[in-house]
């Protein structure tokens, strides 16, 4: 079980070299200036019930610039006259917490494992963090992560103006935008991590189709899927959709919870993160292996749809080049089923129209967040496709039966559709990461059910 049906999966590639995390924390330092000082806090811990806690995952920053994945840090990178220089706050050892929780780097072993210049206690972080600050005139500081150094951070600032006339002597900036651009561009360690994720996700998305069932319940897809991306090192990168029916229609389903019927299509979201580095791959297919007649043509006019967006990702091209070619397939095929009026092309595309079944956009930003960092405008303009960024691919058409706002004739009632892939951006075109997964008609149906 879960042998990644003919993938390699067998070596997983190197995480981010402490090299390349190195020159991470000296471009953002450039970047904010001489005489700064960056601030990136890490998650917090939460409580899911009582003393039991969510599983942890560290901010995608903190990963970032650092690869420390353990709560209770903060990491501090100051450019000054001699240089750029790191500090990060970790928690100490402590053998009665450990015996509890588990072994802990400690300070010693942050500096010898981490591209880190001084580690400290994160307990001496209300002593030592305010004389760090009052070295530089610009605190680079997303604010919110943490009231603790939201507090000592204001703190200082006031202090250092007591006696000044000059309300400006130390100012604070907020430097998310700056990382953001650094995060969309992805390096060759970075994208290596993504294209094995994406293998996982595969292998997990065809383990689920070889398995399935008429009459079985979408959690044991749900399993088959998730069991896959543990048993391969990974962890889902967000909580995983299956939707059978009816339930495909609904965008963010979570309930996981209902019966798949002879003749429904599921609709499966999921994918996972290896090193922080996200996958996210959608398929949809028949339970018993056939699609019907209405499913087929929806379901083809999806995937043409689908192809045209990802034959638009190019170089130069816009982020709204895909999901224009995406919306101009659907309508003209919708037009053709005669299930949209138009009469045009143009009203067709509509919010009116197309927009009815065809809610979402085609793309996002993916990488160390599934939804990940970076604008998708500048200057009020859609913002040009370049080498190194990563965006999903992903159209589809939902015809939900419970709605009461739309009217359509009941042979494509309760049909929903969605074909997603994570696609490179390279300098000659793109390359698809996820094309591992099937998703011809041909190539499901001669899958699904066939767990033999």
């Amino acid at each position: 079980m879960f042998d990644g049906h003919g993938l390699d999966l067998s070596e997983a590639p190197l995480p981010i070299s402490d090299e390349e995390l190195r020159e991470r924390q000296t471009k953002i330092a450039e970047l904010c200036g001489q005489d700064s000082i960056i601030i990136i806090v890490n998650n917090s811990e939460s409580i899911r019930s009582a003393d039991v806690e969510y599983p942890y995952r560290a901010s995608s920053d903190m990963l970032y610039f650092t690869g420390w994945d353990s709560p209770n840090a903060i990491f501090c990178i100051c450019n000054g006259s001699k240089g750029v220089h790191t500090t990060l706050f970790v928690p100490p050892r402590d053998t009665d917490r450990e015996i509890w929780t588990g072994l802990r780097l400690g300070i010693d072993g942050a500096k010898k494992k981490y591209p880190i210049d001084n580690a400290l206690s994160i307990d001496e972080i209300e002593s030592e963090l305010p004389t760090l600050i009052s070295n530089y005139s610009s605190v680079f500081h997303q604010s919110g992560s943490s009231s603790v150094v939201d507090q000592i951070v204001e703190q200082t600032l006031l202090e250092s103006r007591k006696d000044e006339e000059d309300s400006d002597l130390i100012k604070i900036c907020n430097p998310g935008e700056m990382i953001s651009e650094m995060r969309l561009r992805k390096s060759d360690y970075e994208i290596d991590l993504m294209r094995y994720s994406c293998k996982i996700a595969s292998a997990a998305h065809v383990e689920a189709m070889k398995r399935a069932r008429s009459g079985m319940p979408e959690f044991q897809l749900q399993a088959i899927i998730e069991g896959c991306f543990i048993h391969n090192g990974s962890q889902w990168s967000y909580p995983s959709i299956v939707g059978g029916g009816d339930n495909g229609t609904i965008l963010h389903y979570s309930e996981n919870d209902s019966v798949i019927n002879d003749g429904d299509l599921v609709l499966i979201d999921a994918g996972c993160e290896v090193k922080g580095y996200a996958s996210d791959i959608t398929r949809t297919w028949p339970i018993n292996g056939k699609f019907t007649e209405p499913q087929r043509l929806l379901y083809q006019l999806v995937l043409d749809s689908q192809i045209a967006a990802i034959e638009a990702c190019k170089p130069g091209a816009t982020f709204e080049a895909p999901n224009n070619a995406a919306k101009e397939v659907l309508a003209s095929g919708l037009l053709e089923l005669g299930i949209i009026s138009g009469p045009t092309l143009e009203e067709a595309i509509s919010p009116e129209q197309l927009g009815m079944f065809f809610m979402h956009r085609t793309s996002h930003w993916i990488g160390l967040d599934v939804h990940d960092v970076g604008v998708y405008t500048v200057d009020e303009e859609p913002r040009l496709l370049e080498a190194g960024m990563v965006l999903t691919i992903e159209p589809g058409l939902y015809f939900g039966a419970w709605r009461p706002d739309i009217e359509i004739d009941e042979k494509w009632a309760g049909i929903g559709i969605r074909i997603e892939d994570d696609v490179l951006i390279t300098k000659s075109g793109c390359e698809v990461l996820s094309d591992d997964c099937p998703k011809t008609i041909e190539q499901l149906e001669a899958i699904i059910g066939d767990s033999k």
